[in-house]
């Protein structure tokens, strides 16, 4: 028996979720709209983090999807992405962020309950939703930057000189200089070139390391 958090900003799909989970014996801990509201609970009651986190993948509260996802899975849950199959961009963004799988709100309840119960054992989600968001986008299928590698090319991507990403980074400029170098191989080996700067932009943009406009992406 699994202890499940339920977030999604519609009560409908809570309340059809949470009778799925008691059928299944499955313990619903926390029903709420908000990643803050059950961070808040989980502070005030002193309960340990949910097993599995149900999170639907846009809330009405102006949260991000990695904001979402990267706080549940600081604060000790397992996420399962729980949302209608029309935004992969979003989907590729929430397992990048570490979110365990999905399950399209279109699923039949025992689709859901099979995938809190695959995630709460500490197995893959590799169901076709998976798939689809992952193997239909080279661009996320490909971004396997290190976390070093991410931070070098965002700071020099959007204007800094080499030397000062070095400085600001507390690496040799060698250092810098070699992970660059890395980053422009990896694009190249993925058919995703980027010999200029521009081209380094471009592709920081496409995987979400920039924002669209250019600017250090929060992430």
């Amino acid at each position: 028996m699994s202890r499940v958090a339920l977030i999604d900003d519609h009560e409908s799909v809570r309340l059809g979720l949470e009778a799925a989970c008691a059928r299944d014996s499955q313990t619903v801990v926390f029903s709420g709209s908000t990643v803050v509201s059950y961070l808040e609970w989980r502070v005030a009651s002193g309960s340990a983090p949910a097993d599995v986190v149900v999170l639907d993948l846009t809330l009405g509260d102006g949260s991000t999807v990695t904001e979402n996802v990267t706080s549940l899975v600081n604060d000790g849950a397992s996420v399962v992405i729980h949302s209608v199959a029309d935004r992969p961009a979003a989907v590729r963004e929430a397992l990048s962020a570490g979110a365990a799988g999905v399950v399209s709100k279109s699923s039949a309840l025992d689709d859901v309950l099979d995938a809190i119960r695959t995630v709460a054992q500490g197995e893959a989600l590799n169901n076709v939703e998976w798939a689809s968001a992952v193997d239909g986008d080279r661009a996320f299928a490909d971004a396997q930057l290190s976390t070093r590698e991410r931070e070098v090319l965002r700071l020099y991507a959007t204007g800094l000189p080499l030397k000062a990403v070095a400085e600001r980074l507390g690496v040799a400029y060698s250092t810098a200089k070699e992970n660059i170098t890395r980053v422009r191989v990896k694009y190249v080996e993925v058919g995703r070139p980027a010999p200029t700067k521009v081209d380094l932009l471009r592709r920081a943009m496409e995987d979400g390391i920039v924002a669209a406009d250019g600017a250090p992406s929060a992430r």
